[in-house]
């Protein structure tokens, strides 16, 4: 923090010296601050006084040598080497917090819970099939699964309330993050069955052009294909489009109207085998970029989270046989 009165020497760091001095109420100080844009309103969260918040981020700054915010205005703006060990921070408040839930799990004297995030297109298969095999070897444990973009479990995953994450990497780093590719996912039109299209062998783009749309969000990955497929085409996005990142709305509008929608091919299939949705005739070029199982690089994971990644990306024969082998080595 830029004050006249104080200044930093900058210093190299050892990892011994940097943990003996930092303390966990300088990091959540860090925290509050960011989230909240003032010393002051920090200092207030933490009930403490603004004096008292000062000397323990200028402590903070001497810990690791060099300055981490500069005023601005009333406010505080993160420096290059802020932003740095802001990232740690945030990954260390998602360690501690996976740390307390299991803790408390084993305090009940349950056998674990695992939360899992994935987007929509690996829940028909990947997905459910490493479940039912990790039931079989942890019949007790229990699993909470929240479905998603990739960009908002990348959040819940970095803030510990997820274990695993199965989607995109996006914007995370590779060095935080442990990716596993698991397989391109392919994207379907979708329509009622008795849509005017739904009968057609092949369906050509202009055809599609004379009825409404539903689509994905402008920025989300889906959105970005199908903008690219229009594109390629020669025609803009469907005047009066519906937007929605809930494949849920999107099928229920495509099944109740005349609406084309544009949802994960592996989806797709499950609502056209039980008679729910047609599947146009039309194969969109482009596919979305690989989804894969996510973990944070430093954060240890419990045996059945492990058990169910190894479950994961198993050829999908092996996956269900897999839940009768033995215990998987359990947390070190």
């Amino acid at each position: 923090m830029n004050d006249p009165g104080f200044h930093i020497m900058a210093t190299s760091l050892n990892v011994p010296a940097l943990l003996s001095r930092l303390r966990m109420r300088q990091i959540v100080l860090l925290l509050e601050i960011e989230e909240r844009g003032t010393l002051r309103a920090a200092a207030a969260r933490l009930n403490m006084t603004q004096s008292a918040a000062s000397k323990m981020l200028q402590e903070l700054e001497l810990a690791v040598g060099q300055p981490l915010f500069e005023r601005i205005g009333r406010g505080l703006t993160l420096t290059a080497a802020g932003d740095c060990v802001m990232g740690y921070f945030r990954g260390l408040r998602g360690t501690v917090s996976s740390l307390a839930r299991e803790l408390e799990e084993l305090r009940l004297g349950s056998a674990g819970k695992l939360f899992i995030g994935s987007i929509m297109a690996a829940s028909p298969g990947p997905l459910t099939d490493a479940l039912l095999a990790l039931k079989k070897t942890y019949p007790l444990l229990a699993v909470e699964i929240s479905t998603g973009t990739s960009d908002l479990l990348a959040r819940q995953l970095n803030e510990g309330k997820l274990d695993v994450v199965i989607g995109r990497m996006l914007s995370l780093s590779n060095q935080d993050y442990v990716f596993r590719d698991i397989d391109k996912e392919a994207l379907s039109v979708i329509a009622a069955v008795d849509h005017p299209l739904a009968s057609l062998a092949h369906v050509d783009f202009a055809a599609m052009q004379a009825y409404p749309w539903v689509l994905q969000p402008q920025g989300s990955p889906m959105r970005e294909v199908m903008e690219q497929e229009f594109r390629a085409h020669g025609h803009p996005l469907p005047r009066g489009l519906i937007e929605s990142a809930s494949i849920l709305t999107t099928t229920n509008l495509a099944m109740k109207s005349d609406m084309l929608g544009v949802i994960p091919e592996s989806v797709a299939s499950r609502y056209a085998q039980h008679g729910l949705l047609a599947i146009l005739g039309y194969r969109i070029q482009r596919r979305l970029t690989t989804y894969g199982s996510i973990v944070p690089r430093d954060r240890p994971l419990s045996a059945p989270a492990r058990h169910f990644l190894d479950l994961l990306h198993r050829p999908a024969g092996d996956a269900a046989a897999s839940g009768t082998t033995g215990m998987p080595q359990s947390r070190p």
